[in-house]
């Protein structure tokens, strides 16, 4: 399997616990679990990829995997995910 490909996985498996982690922890910005687990997936791969761009270490991570940048992919995506969950949950609610 291709580098980005395992990460991007990471990402988005990762973000998709930090949205149902972020919502769990406040519960006015739930969106039900299957609202959760896709905001915070989606969250988790943007950000993720972002963060890949913008700090090099992760970037390097397709072509030499190691413990650290694994950790820092699932640590990137868990709070990007979740930090676009608790985005769209307060949006969900604000709108209600």
């Amino acid at each position: 399997m291709s580098g980005m490909l395992i990460n991007l996985i990471i990402q988005l498996v990762a973000g998709a616990v930090g949205g149902n982690v972020a919502a769990g922890a406040a519960k006015n910005i739930d969106l039900g679990t299957i609202g959760n687990t896709i905001a915070g997936a989606i969250g988790g791969g943007a950000g993720g990829q972002l963060l890949g761009m913008l700090i090099p270490l992760l970037a390097n991570s397709a072509s030499t995997p190691d413990i650290g940048s694994i950790v820092g992919q699932a640590v990137g995506g868990g709070v990007a995910g979740a930090i676009l969950t608790a985005i769209v949950g307060a949006i969900k609610n604000r709108a209600a």
